[in-house]
Formats: C-alpha cells, sequence, structure tokens
C-alpha cells in the first residue's frame, strides 16, 4: 500500500516535498489521499532566486522586511534577495480534504463512525496567508464538529436516508467560517456511516424480517388475485350456462310454436277440405256413416281398455243398435240446433 501510495504520487507529479517527506516517514501514509493531505500542509513556502517563477494554478505572497509587499499569480518575477521572501505557496486549485471517521452519537443514541471528504478551494490567497494559522488544518476541525453536531440532531434511520440533507447542512456551517479564511466550501460528501455492532445485527434482523413480510404479502396478494379470478371464471361459466340454456329454451320454444302453427295449418286445411266434401253431392250420408263407424269403435275399445260394461235393452236387436247409431248420426247432422244436445237413448 505504501509503495503504491508514493508510486502515485509520482505519476501525478506530486511537488518533491511530498514525496521526500513520504519516503522518509512511509509508516505515516496508508493511502495516497493521506498524502495529498500531507502536501496541503501549512505554510508552504520558496527560496527567493532572485528570478522566481510562479507555477500556474498557484499564487505567491511576498513579503518585504517581514510585511506583505505583493501578490504573484502563474509567471515570472523579479524579487530581492534577504529583502524579499517568498513566505506562502497558496494552491488555488481546488482540493478534496478526508474527514477521519468521527464517532457520533445519533439523536436516538445509536453510537455511528461517520467519514466525509471536504472539497474546497482557495479563492483569496491574502486571507488564506493572514486569515489563519492554519487554514486547512481549521476547516477540517470545523467540518469534523459540524458533522457531529448535524448527526446529533438526527436519527440513524433519517442519518442512512437523507445523506445530501446532511451534506447541505455540513456545507453550510463550515462554508460561513471559512470565508476568513479565503476558502469556498464547493461541497461536502459523507463518504461511509457505519453503526456499532449491535445495531448493524439489528439492522440485518430488520431486513430480513421486512423481505419475509414483503415476501409473505406478495404471496397473499397472488392468492387473493388467483382467488378473484377463479370466482370471475365460475360466474363467466355460469352466466355463459344460463345464456345456452335460455337460448336453447328459446330455440324450442320456437321451435314448438312452429310445430303448432304447423299442425293448426294442417288441421284447418282438413276441416276445409271436410266441408268442401260435405259441400259436395252425398256428402251428408257419407260422414253420416264415419260417424257410426267411429261410434261403434268406441264402444269396442271401452270394451277392450275398462271394465265398465255397457248393456243395451235389446243388445240382440241389430236394428235397435243401427236405429241408436242413426240418432247419434242426426245429433251430429243437426250441429247447433235445439235438439242437438238431448242425451242419447239407451
Amino acid at each position: 500500500m505504501i509503495g503504491r501510495s508514493v508510486a502515485g504520487a509520482i505519476r501525478t507529479k506530486l511537488p518533491r516535498q511530498g514525496l521526500l517527506s513520504a519516503i522518509s516517514n512511509p509508516r505515516r501514509y496508508t493511502t495516497l489521499l493521506d498524502l495529498n493531505d500531507d502536501l496541503d500542509s501549512w505554510p508552504r513556502t520558496k527560496q527567493n532566486t532572485l528570478v522566481n517563477v510562479c507555477p500556474q494554478g498557484e499564487k505567491m505572497v511576498i513579503e518585504r522586511l517581514g510585511k506583505l509587499h505583493e501578490t504573484h499569480e502563474g509567471g515570472w518575477f523579479l524579487a530581492i534577495p534577504f529583502l524579499d521572501r517568498i513566505q506562502y505557496v497558496v494552491d488555488m486549485r481546488e482540493k478534496a480534504l478526508s474527514i477521519q471517521p468521527q464517532s457520533c452519537i445519533t439523536k436516538d443514541n445509536v453510537t455511528v463512525a461517520v467519514s466525509g471528504v471536504l472539497y474546497c478551494q482557495f479563492i483569496d490567497a491574502e486571507r488564506a496567508a493572514y486569515g489563519s494559522k492554519n487554514p486547512i488544518y481549521s476547516v477540517k476541525q470545523h467540518a469534523q464538529s459540524s458533522m457531529r453536531a448535524a448527526i446529533g440532531e438526527m436519527e440513524l434511520d433519517q442519518i442512512l436516508r437523507a445523506r445530501s440533507e446532511l451534506n447541505t447542512i455540513i456545507r453550510g456551517s463550515v462554508q460561513e467560517a471559512s470565508t476568513a479564511w479565503g476558502l469556498d466550501i464547493k461541497r461536502y460528501e459523507i463518504t461511509e456511516v457505519t453503526p456499532d455492532t449491535a445495531i448493524t445485527e439489528a439492522m440485518s434482523r430488520q431486513a430480513a424480517a421486512e423481505r419475509e413480510r414483503r415476501s409473505t404479502v406478495l404471496e397473499a396478494e397472488g392468492r387473493k388475485k388467483a382467488s378473484v379470478l377463479d370466482s370471475e371464471g365460475e360466474l363467466v361459466a355460469v352466466e355463459n350456462a344460463a345464456k345456452a340454456m335460455r337460448l336453447q329454451l328459446i330455440l324450442e320454444a320456437e321451435g314448438e310454436a312452429t310445430a303448432i302453427r304447423a299442425k293448426a295449418t294442417a288441421q284447418a286445411e282438413a276441416i276445409a277440405e271436410i266441408a268442401r266434401a260435405l259441400n259436395q253431392q252425398g256428402g251428408d250420408e257419407a260422414a253420416k256413416i264415419n260417424i257410426a263407424r267411429n261410434y261403434i269403435d268406441m264402444y269396442a275399445d271401452i270394451g277392450k281398455t275398462s271394465n265398465t260394461m255397457i248393456f243395451n235393452d235389446k243388445p240382440a236387436d241389430v236394428n235397435a243398435l243401427l236405429a241408436q247409431a242413426s240418432s247419434v248420426i242426426n245429433a251430429a247432422g243437426a250441429g247447433a240446433s235445439p235438439g242437438a244436445d238431448k242425451a242419447l237413448p239407451k
């Protein structure tokens, strides 16, 4: 890890001061970010060589006989040795300052370790040089205290859920104090929130219970939906069966009505045909003979299918039987005459 940090510093062309510090004390650095933080140590100075060069993105504060003389930006300039001193070299580029994990107590008395990154930029070299003895150290300490204060006003669930709100609160607090140090706070980002072991285990059990609850709810909703669909399917089947039965009854009724109409038409035609036949010559005699024959057949059927016995007062008298049949024929021929409904002779 140490070798990678130093190699990374070489690849990114970090100043010689930081490389020498990393090589001379390698145990001090665990990541490249820590090495960058050390390179932002305060103050940074430069030896006056009469003709001096200020790199682009930096500003150099020149003191003459211990008093602020002028500030130089990128380019070359002349400074009188022994009278002028390059007292401060201020990097005006945006930088990221790592905030080491801080032990904080939330509003609901949960201990958490919170780390973050502070993005800032010097905008005033004079204030950076004379506003604070060490503005970088000051702003990091202020960010840590602001983070602990903001977390103390929020519960754990709110911290995990609303990091952006917490970042805004911390940035606003740090920006208010950093103006006097010539710093502009760009943003603050919480990188990690680590609750203690007991809370982590409780959160894991809660997450597992929540997943189990969601699974149970989804299964219940699935069964409910399936039951509703089954009921709807049964209802549709009943409706279809009822519609089919109704259609069947309608068709049977229509068929029966058609059959009745056809039978009635046939009977009407038969009656009309009989009426035409009766109107012809000899039709009455034929009708009487037909009725007499039916009358005789009726007696025969009664004797076959019933135990009732019908006696004639003159059973051996064929003429009397014929006379009785003739009376029936005459009654039928009379139609609606007043004597048509008289009792038949025995």
